[in-house]
């Protein structure tokens, strides 16, 4: 019998569209995803990382779509082509006032848009940073959200940093230096990995 090729069993190269839900250059939010480019580069093979800048999307407003609500500005439409490529999601959320920020909630908004919902039907995960409850509350939220949007959130690890707690976990310049965090995170994109997946396999049967 001949031995199995490795292009039959190497594991599919799944893209995260990441989004960070703060426009702050030095944002925690920012560095938990470039932590995550740096995972998944290191040590978690099949998994690529693809930051999505929300920064430049104007406020949601249908007198800015055209085509009967199909057509959208060139920024929206940028972003709902890479969503729609994307396999599953990675939200680094702060938590606003209780909430997701405005920010992010406008993409979310944008990108389900018109006929068609851009975020349905695939994986994706949420870290949070933040005082003492992490950015548990906005993470809840964004759960909310994503019932509508049918998305499928990992349930289990969670990972809401108490940014504020020793030993530190960012330096000034938001880059996460705490190598516990750091392997909780490494859970975090491990779990999203096996979900997407498992929910790629399952459209296939």
């Amino acid at each position: 019998m001949g031995s199995v090729t490795a292009s039959t069993t190497a594991q599919p190269t799944l893209r995260v569209a990441a989004f960070c839900g703060s426009l702050r250059k030095d944002s925690w939010h920012r560095g938990l995803i470039r932590a995550a480019e740096e995972l998944c580069e290191e040590s978690i093979p099949g998994l690529r990382i693809d930051h999505v800048d929300i920064s430049g999307l104007p406020m949601v407003n249908p007198d800015l779509e055209t085509d009967g609500g199909e057509g959208f500005p060139p920024a929206v439409e940028a972003l709902r082509e890479r969503v729609r490529a994307a396999d599953c999601f990675l939200f680094a959320s702060p938590e606003y006032n209780y909430s997701v920020t405005a920010s992010l909630k406008n993409a979310l908004d944008w990108a389900s848009r018109g006929k068609r919902n851009c975020w349905a039907d695939r994986a994706a995960a949420i870290v949070c940073a933040g005082g003492d409850f992490g950015g548990a509350r906005a993470s809840l939220h964004l759960r909310q959200i994503g019932v509508f949007l049918d998305l499928h959130f990992i349930n289990k690890p969670e990972l809401h940093i108490r940014a504020f707690a020793e030993p530190p976990k960012f330096d000034e310049e938001g880059n996460l230096i705490d190598a516990v965090t750091r392997e909780r995170l490494k859970k975090v994109l491990l779990s999203l990995q096996a979900l997407a997946l498992r929910l790629q396999h399952n459209k296939d049967d």
